[in-house]
């Protein structure tokens, strides 16, 4: 089989397997015990995607703010975010603080 059928099926697969779900709980409400566990599905992904990002330097764990930038901009960016709870200011913030210590170190 080739590479491009092999990526279609699991395409295809993959499609199906998410369809099915909501066909059938599309019409149904989901009970309190099972929609309150789904409120950290969000979080716990975006989580999973940043931290590797930002922690790991050459398969390492780095969070010396002289060799890994990063891991000072996510603490600065995260206090800007539990005090001011506004998206746009936690990028720039973060942004800006990898771009100075980058200039800097």
């Amino acid at each position: 089989m080739s590479d491009g059928a092999i990526i279609l099926t699991i395409g295809v697969g993959t499609y199906l397997l998410r369809l099915s779900f909501i066909g059938i709980l599309g019409n149904h409400t989901m009970p309190d015990w099972a929609m309150v566990p789904l409120r950290f599905v969000a979080p716990a992904v975006l989580a999973a995607l940043v931290a590797p990002a930002v922690l790991l330097r050459e398969g390492v764990v780095d969070l010396s703010p002289a060799t890994n930038p990063r891991a000072l901009a996510a603490l600065v960016a995260l206090l800007i975010a539990w005090k001011t709870k506004n998206v746009g200011a936690v990028i720039v913030a973060g942004m800006a603080v990898v771009w100075l210590l980058q200039a800097l170190l």
